[in-house]
């Protein structure tokens, strides 16, 4: 009888413990569960100065795991502290200049919905929300991004909220570069802008994602008379930086060098595969983990081979009109790997130029003038820079 008691005071007391336990527990199922989504940040942003400001430029990819469309509302980013004023907030219209739908699904699902409902995320597919951060002059660095997301889904009287979803700032130095040419006039085409070309290029390959082209510019020298072209002439060497030197930016080592494409003629380009698209190219190392891309050079004009040690300032190869090209440019983007695509775009400053206003607006005899220290340059600028001997 002693050890029957015995053992039913400890049933009791277990059976207890559980009670309390599953009571302790209970408010976790009573909290709502949320919006169905998944958020990804593939890679985290780095500050980097853009004229005057800094600016955190990074992608979340929102995939819906619910059974209805989800419609992004709102996002709201914040610095440390989420009871602080919103660094940056995206909601309505400004969803359609900052969002793009995986696989063109809007457009290809059989749906009520429109394309133009751009915050609308269908059942089990994802968007890529591209998101630029300026952050106040002399403002710091957050260490990290909080953002709140409301989803309203059909049939629901509220919003579901995903809040406080983080992502790291990266604390990683940003390169100073050297000029990849000789000074002069040049056009940053489809450079740093959250809405260009470069910008939103997401490559799938081998099983990943990834956004070299973050930073990516296309130069393109500017002439004395203000255009591209000496003449309009449809060859390639009418254009101004036809056969300019192409400059190593830094001290380092040559990774890659891709030699034998044909120039294209003027307007055309060969069907573009992963071994041409960059068509003849360097990759320069100038860092542990910081590689340089010089793409779309001229066919033969290779001045480097693989291995070599380079300085800043040596001749690399001339600039041409190979690979994804229909007319003469440097394409130059800096990459966290060794690799043109299978690798993330990461930023990088000049220390002085020149900002004589957008590209779209320059005239020879009418632009702005202003000086830009330590900068990423802006995209679709005419920048002026010092030549080499200055």
């Amino acid at each position: 009888m002693r050890l029957r008691r015995r053992c039913s005071a400890a049933f009791v007391h277990a059976t207890l413990a559980l009670v309390l336990a599953l009571a302790g527990i209970a408010p976790c199922f009573a909290r709502e569960r949320g919006p169905r989504v998944d958020v990804l940040c593939p890679a985290p942003p780095i500050p980097v100065k853009l004229g005057q400001r800094r600016v955190l430029v990074y992608e979340l990819h929102i995939t819906n795991f619910d059974t209805v469309p989800l419609t992004l509302k709102q996002v709201e980013v914040f610095g440390d502290d989420e009871s602080k004023v919103a660094l940056a907030t995206l909601a309505d219209a400004s969803f359609s200049k900052a969002m793009i739908h995986v696989g063109g699904a809007m457009a290809m699902a059989d749906t009520k919905t429109k394309p133009s409902d751009a915050g609308v995320i269908l059942p089990g597919t994802r968007v890529v929300l591209y998101i630029w951060v300026e952050l106040p002059a002399g403002a710091s660095v957050p260490g990290r991004l909080l953002h709140r997301m409301a989803f309203f889904a059909p049939n629901s009287s509220t919003d579901a909220t995903l809040a406080a979803f983080e992502v790291s700032v990266g604390r990683s130095a940003v390169p100073v570069l050297a000029l990849p040419f000789h000074g002069g006039t040049w056009l940053a085409g489809d450079g740093p802008a959250n809405d260009s070309s470069h910008r939103r290029s997401i490559f799938a390959i081998d099983g990943y994602i990834r956004s070299p082209e973050r930073f990516a510019i296309d130069w393109v020298k500017v002439g004395p008379n203000g255009d591209s072209r000496r003449h309009a002439t449809q060859t390639p060497d009418d254009y101004w930086g036809w056969g300019e030197p192409v400059l190593a930016v830094a001290d380092g080592e040559i990774i890659q060098v891709v030699d034998g494409f044909a120039d294209n003629a003027l307007g055309n380009s060969p069907p573009i595969t992963l071994d041409n698209i960059a068509g003849n190219h360097v990759v320069l190392r100038i860092g542990a983990d910081r590689y340089v891309t010089y793409a779309h050079l001229q066919n033969g004009s290779m001045k480097v081979r693989p291995h070599q040690q380079v300085h800043a300032g040596d001749v690399l190869a001339l600039l041409g009109n190979s690979g994804n090209t229909t007319g003469p440019h440097l394409h130059l983007q800096v990459t966290d790997r060794d690799s043109v695509l299978k690798s993330e775009g990461v930023p990088f400053v000049f220390p002085s130029f020149t900002y004589l206003g957008p590209g779209s607006e320059y005239e020879l005899d009418k632009h702005i003038t202003v000086r830009w220290s330590d900068s990423i340059p802006p995209g679709d600028g005419v920048l002026e820079f010092p030549a080499a001997h200055e």
